[in-house]
């Protein structure tokens, strides 16, 4: 990978970082805010209760998923720093570019995915 390349792969990398940081303040947010809102309703029992509970359960599996996908984005910086960007921890073959360029977060090639995937 030419330098230019990894260049812009740790821009991508850190445009991303910043995003999902800024999603997960703002689930983080709006959940303590709902539960401020809900501590404050009288009553609060039947289908508002229901709807509360499942929206406070979307909102913390987004932020679950947010973070994770932080620290993938975290490890891939660090890959970047050591110079293991774009190389599959698995086989040791280069992830195509086109991959790295939808997710470039990712540490497997798209074949070592697949295995993974399968379990």
């Amino acid at each position: 990978m030419t330098p230019q390349e990894l260049g812009a792969f740790q821009e991508m990398l850190a445009r991303e970082r910043t995003r999902v940081a800024g999603a997960i303040a703002s689930l983080h947010d709006n959940g303590a805010r709902s539960l401020d809102e809900e501590g404050a309703s009288p009553g609060g029992v039947g289908a508002d209760t229901a709807s509360i509970t499942f929206d406070r359960e979307l909102e913390e599996g987004l932020e679950e998923g947010a973070i994770q996908t932080l620290a993938q984005i975290d490890r891939a910086l660090v890959r970047l720093a050591d110079g293991s960007y774009g190389t599959c921890e698995r086989c040791g073959r280069p992830i195509g570019s086109e991959r790295l360029g939808v997710r470039p977060w990712v540490t497997l090639c798209i074949d070592d995915q697949r295995l993974a995937d399968r379990g």
